[in-house]
């Protein structure tokens, strides 16, 4: 996996930075394990924008992932490393012993050929899946659940990783990528190793029709915007806001704390700040 630099023969090319895709061996993906990927363009049921800047994008097919690897003790190879627009990391498609594919968030390191294998009693080995019982302290893990059986759900993004820093009674401290340090139920599964496609922080789009290939609109800054449109509008010249950072209807963007009393604080054991 690297990036590749592009010539500067156009201001665009200048800066822009993207992937040179040289880990992905296939392009089109399994038909049986896609289906069609309706947009919302930002608006909710009523028609009425809710999420604002969302709207045109390419089109994509969405890849059904097994984040729950809930084949337990049946061997797979892998087939294929592919592109998933749908999500940062890459994909790798897996054939097991029994015919049957499926998809699964690809890990640093995994090549085609590899074979992978989930359950309670095998082996640590990258892409391979397991309880958090049985997996050693320090080790780098991912794709973790939170809840046994419901699928893994924390740190599935391109080079997330998380490290389980110690055990007890029937739960792990598991150390996030934000630092947060949290308990996790032993019965959990999590896959070995790191997330994909480290590299993924360095991609430059480079214009401003890549950010609507993603289906990204553009947002007007607060401070550029009338009073009557925004709370920080206005002003002489160039001006800053003359208040604290918030949202066109007044709520403060930076530095509030929003999280009310929740049930599962208490399975926090350092917040992340």
């Amino acid at each position: 996996m690297g990036m590749k630099k592009y010539k500067p023969t156009t201001p665009t090319s200048r800066w822009t930075y993207g992937y040179d895709f040289s880990e992905i061996t296939e392009k089109k993906p399994e038909k049986a394990l896609t289906r069609t990927l309706k947009r919302t363009g930002g608006r909710n049921s009523y028609g009425r924008i809710t999420a604002r800047g969302r709207g045109g994008g390419h089109k994509r097919k969405y890849r059904i992932i097994d984040f729950k690897r809930n084949k337990y003790d049946v061997p797979a190879k892998v087939v294929s490393i592919e592109y998933d627009p749908n999500r940062t990391s890459r994909i790798a498609k897996l054939l097991y012993q029994d015919g049957e594919k499926r998809y699964i968030v690809s890990p640093m390191g995994l090549r085609v050929g590899d074979d992978l294998i989930s359950g309670k009693n095998v082996e640590v080995k990258v892409g391979n899946c397991m309880p958090l019982e049985n997996i050693p302290p320090g080790i780098p893990i991912y794709n973790i659940e939170l809840n046994p059986g419901r699928g893994g759900v924390i740190a599935r993004a391109a080079g997330n990783t998380c490290t389980i820093m110690a055990k007890e009674g029937e739960f792990a401290h598991v150390k996030m990528p934000s630092g947060e340090v949290r308990l996790v139920r032993l019965a959990c599964f999590a896959t070995i190793g790191q997330v994909g496609n480290i590299e993924h922080d360095a991609l430059s789009l480079g214009k401003a029709g890549r950010s609507r290939y993603l289906g990204r609109r553009p947002l007007s800054r607060g401070v550029v915007k009338n009073p009557v449109d925004h709370p920080m509008g206005g002003g002489e010249g160039k001006s800053s806001g003359g208040r604290h950072p918030c949202s066109p209807w007044g709520m403060a963007s930076k530095g509030l704390k929003t999280r009310k009393s929740k049930p599962s604080d208490r399975y926090i054991m350092r917040r992340r700040k």
